[in-house]
């Protein structure tokens, strides 16, 4: 018999944590963190386990409901759990954002919390993603109510995403608020068909199915490409293909991909093109960018422009400057930032990045930005500069990792007058900044949200080089 789960009454739900939790504060002022409750919250819950000293725990019953509640607009929030923060108040889920990046930079960065400006928030709160990963599977996730029941649940094959906390299951999608309509009307036609026709879905367990992954990109000019993935070899292919492009006709582009591997990673796997354009363009303020189906892009396209718009206006480029670009990606910074300065110079370690980085140079007709392939602790040295000029200003855009010490070490032997530092994990910018204060001195950072209702975000961060 297990052992039975410890309880815990009248718990303040004071604040948000990363990947949508809350954070609740028992009377005795222990810490907790939540599922199922936001900020202002009085709950009752039930711990469901311990992680390093910490307990995690979901609400057994609301005893006083936040005033900064408000209903989810999707069907399945509840099963989903992609928009975790679908029942806050987006006013209020913004303050929570930006207090967060204001708490980092004052407990991690050990600096004045006030120069953090106010959060940039997004126009959009629903609609704003250009780009959906759906997955298909042969064991859909259950709800409470099918559990509970004495029905013999027979229909298993599901489209839509992934259950967090299990890998295997995936929540039955019929409606997402994330992409424009045609989304969805894609995925559940192909489920349909998928099930009409009897085609197998992915058991990742076990490592065969024939229908594995659904991508769908679009565009703020509405060109769309449709990328489908395959968990085996078939002459279905062709029918499933066949029957999507003639009934999506407004889909620009469409690829498909066979993927035999284990894992669901597919750009290592060759993108066959089937029918139309071989990708799609996208307006990045005044840039234009060629998405392929493996390509690296923003998922926002609105804000990526406002985010690329606030780290030029802390550059405050010259047109004599040279700028290094960090973790460059496909370039999109570079290429924004090009017009404003003498030459640029991007570093990333994926070639399939640098290469859309490169087809997207000649698309917009620039010829002063450079793109190195490389890990940026490798690749950037002291004696790069010799090659390519000292940087009069230098943006990273580093992964949530944040940079190695080895690439600290060298920005502060370049003694670049400017750095200017983007990040999607304000914890790891702010330890950063600590390491970088030796030589360096924070003006202003600003959290950008990308992604409404949800814990993510990004913050741009102004440093200066001191006398």
């Amino acid at each position: 018999m297990g052992r039975r789960k410890k309880t815990l009454e009248q718990v303040e739900v004071i604040d948000i944590a990363d990947k949508g939790h809350s954070i609740g504060r028992t009377p005795e002022g222990e810490i907790i963190l939540i599922d199922g409750a936001v900020p202002g919250d009085n709950v009752d819950t039930i711990i469901l386990r311990k992680k390093k000293g910490l307990k995690f725990g979901k609400v057994l019953k609301i005893n006083t409901y936040s005033d900064y509640r408000t209903n989810p607009f999707c069907d399945h929030f509840d099963q989903c759990g992609g928009c975790k923060w679908q029942n806050l108040n987006y006013s209020k889920q913004a303050e929570l954002k930006e207090n967060a990046v204001r708490a980092a930079m004052r407990r991690i960065a050990d600096d004045d919390e006030n120069k953090v400006e106010p959060i940039l928030k997004a126009e959009q709160t629903s609609y704003y993603r250009n780009k959906l990963e759906y997955a298909f599977s042969n064991k859909r996730w259950l709800t409470e109510e099918e559990i509970q029941s004495d029905k013999t649940i027979e229909a298993r094959n599901a489209v839509g995403f992934h259950r967090a906390g299990a890998f295997d299951k995936v929540v039955e999608i019929e409606k997402c608020h994330l992409q424009e309509n045609l989304s969805n009307e894609i995925r559940n036609h192909l489920r349909y068909l998928a099930l009409e026709k009897n085609y197998s879905f992915y058991d990742i367990r076990n490592n065969h199915g024939l229908l594995r992954n659904l991508t769908i990109r679009n565009t703020t000019t509405n060109q769309w490409m449709v990328t489908v993935v395959f968990g085996e070899k078939s002459e279905d292919i062709e029918d499933i293909m066949a029957n999507l492009s003639a009934r999506f006709q407004n889909v620009k582009s469409w690829h498909y991909i066979i993927n035999e591997k284990q894992n669901d990673s597919i750009h290592d796997q060759e993108a066959l093109h089937y029918s139309g354009e071989r990708g799609i363009i996208e307006n990045l303020g005044h840039i234009q960018c060629h998405i392929g189906p493996k390509s690296f892009f923003q998922t926002n396209s609105t804000q990526a422009v406002n985010l690329y718009q606030t780290a030029l206006e802390y550059a405050d480029l010259k047109k004599e400057d040279v700028l290094y670009d960090l973790y460059t990606g496909t370039g999109t910074i570079a290429l924004f930032a090009s017009k404003s300065c003498m030459s640029v110079v991007g570093i990333e370690q994926i070639q399939e990045a640098i290469d859309d980085a490169n087809n997207n140079s000649i698309l917009n007709n620039i010829s002063n930005c450079q793109f190195l392939v490389g890990d940026v602790k490798d690749t950037l040295s002291i004696n790069f500069k010799s090659r390519y000029g000292s940087p009069d200003v230098l943006i990273t855009d580093p992964p949530r990792a944040g940079m190695h010490t080895d690439v600290i070490n060298t920005l502060l032997d370049l003694a670049s007058p400017k750095i200017v530092y983007i990040s999607c994990n304000p914890s790891t910018q702010a330890r950063d900044i600590k390491l970088l204060k030796e030589k360096y001195e924070l003006v202003k950072c600003k959290p950008v949200d990308m992604f409404p209702q949800t814990s993510h975000i990004e913050s741009v961060a102004l440093l200066h080089l001191k006398p």
